[in-house]
């Protein structure tokens, strides 16, 4: 046996009958020879990770825009928080690691600069052509997009829970509804850290009852509720938290939307980015033949605006800003 076969075996043997066994994958949607070292969903994790995509995240917003300082959360700092969580959950009920690391990896490929105010811009862009979703965007990517248009020919597993971490459309794996949670376990938890740093929120602020039932620091506040999921699912056979924990948490995402996503001096600068989203996408709109190749190829096959979102999409916030400011701030007379 080679060591992927002696993984897969130990699978049979180790995890739970809920769980999604690598050698029971439903495939990819092209059939290729197997890797005789990794299981499938560790071809995925690599793929993923190796992927242009995935090193864009480290300079796309999570939640505050233009940060001053270097220990705000990224797009990237975020996804890594994401899978050590679910690697956590998927371990306590005998899950897949792999496969809830791989969607975890994977989830947020297609998040816009600028964060959700960059996602509000596009959707709005795009309103009669379906609207844009940054989870169905990740999906476009690994299938389309990646590697010069061939994509990344993941598992269908993998697949499915990237579209289903977030959005109407659930995930059909146990791994895939831990990830689900766990993004939101990660970025209500690291949100409150960021906001307390930059005094958008005190430690005052935050109302008794969320500290009481979830604990007062960071690590406090993510065991509870890993814990509390762990528990809950063995007991239900579903992944789900209890359901006052569930009702609790409900409430503390209200409060941070409140307060910090909607805060008025954490967004003070959000009415630009619709300014530099659509402003760039109007001039690459009517003047395609600038963008790279690549995306120009899209446009027969699926239409100039689907082609021109895919390429403002992928911008990095550093990336999007030099190039409005490149095509409309004038430059310096350069005088003698």
């Amino acid at each position: 046996m080679n060591p992927r076969q002696i993984r897969e075996a130990l699978e049979e043997q180790m995890l739970s009958p809920q769980a999604s066994y690598a050698a029971r994958s439903k495939g990819r949607e092209r059939e290729e020879p197997q890797c005789d070292i990794r299981t499938c969903y560790q071809r995925d994790i690599d793929r993923i990770i190796h992927s242009k995509t995935f090193r864009r995240l480290k300079h796309k917003t999570q939640v505050f825009l233009s940060p001053e300082g270097d220990h705000y959360r990224t797009r990237l700092t975020h996804t890594l928080e994401v899978v050590r969580i679910s690697r956590t959950i998927a371990r306590g009920l005998g899950l897949n690691e792999d496969l809830a690391e791989a969607i975890a990896f994977g989830h947020d490929l297609g998040h816009t600069p600028f964060g959700h105010a960059g996602e509000r811009a596009l959707n709005e862009i795009l309103k009669d052509e379906g609207g844009f979703e940054h989870n169905r965007q990740s999906l476009r990517i690994v299938d389309r997009l990646e590697q010069e248009g061939k994509g990344l020919n993941l598992t269908f597993e993998v697949r499915d829970g990237i579209l289903g971490h977030t959005g109407e459309t659930l995930p059909l794996t146990g791994e895939g509804k831990v990830v689900r949670i766990a993004d939101r376990i990660a970025y209500i938890n690291h949100d409150i850290d960021d906001a307390l740093r930059a005094g958008v929120l005190l430690k005052s602020d935050i109302p008794s009852k969320f500290v009481d039932a979830l604990g007062t620091k960071h690590g406090e506040r993510i065991n509870t509720l890993v814990l509390d999921m762990i528990e809950e699912s063995a007991k239900k056979g579903d992944i789900a938290l209890s359901a006052e924990i569930s009702a609790i948490f409900d409430e503390f995402r209200e409060f941070m939307y409140k307060n910090v996503y909607l805060n008025m001096r954490a967004k003070s600068e959000e009415s630009k980015v619709f300014g530099i989203v659509n402003g760039i996408f109007k001039h690459y709109f009517y003047v395609p033949d600038e963008m790279p190749d690549e995306y120009r190829k899209i446009i027969d096959k699926e239409g100039l605006k689907r082609a021109v979102s895919d390429f403002v999409s992928g911008m990095t916030d550093k990336y999007a800003v030099h190039v409005y400011e490149n095509l409309f701030i004038p430059e310096a007379w350069q005088v003698r």
